[in-house]
């Protein structure tokens, strides 16, 4: 599998958080469920901190993602849907998502009135593609 990241002349850069473009060739694809601030029991994190909620779908993101045999690295796309959004909660909400993981996918942030329950401030939506079959059920 072959995985370019362009940022070309003409497109305004973004290092290290956003790729302006991926292309993938001869992988499998991974979507992903909306991700949002919950616990394994349902149960809402960090009501109200857009940080906080990021790094819980952090980590869900990371347990998705290895049970389809991937990792973030292997994230290609993310849409991110943000309550209340304002430009200052770019960098905590993308620092918390990246947590040292390179390099960036292509990225898209979009300001939203609500998410489906009023305690989650954020939901991701990602796509990551491997060179091997991702186990589980093929139908």
């Amino acid at each position: 599998m072959t995985i370019t990241r362009l940022d070309p002349p003409g497109l305004h850069a973004v290092p290290g958080l956003i790729s302006q473009i991926v292309t993938v060739t001869e992988q499998t694809l991974i979507h992903l469920s909306g991700q949002v601030a919950w616990d394994e029991h349902g149960t809402p994190v960090s009501p109200g901190d857009h940080a906080g909620q990021a790094a819980q779908i952090a980590r869900n993101i990371d347990i998705a993602l290895a049970a389809a045999g991937a990792t973030r690295t292997d994230i290609v796309k993310e849409t991110i849907y943000v309550v209340a959004y304002t430009t200052d909660l770019l960098r905590p909400i993308l620092g918390a998502l990246r947590d040292g993981h390179q390099p960036p996918p292509a990225s898209t942030f979009i300001g939203v009135a609500a998410l489906f329950a009023p305690d989650f401030l954020i939901e991701v939506d990602i796509v990551a593609a491997v060179t091997r079959p991702a186990p589980g059920v093929v139908d």
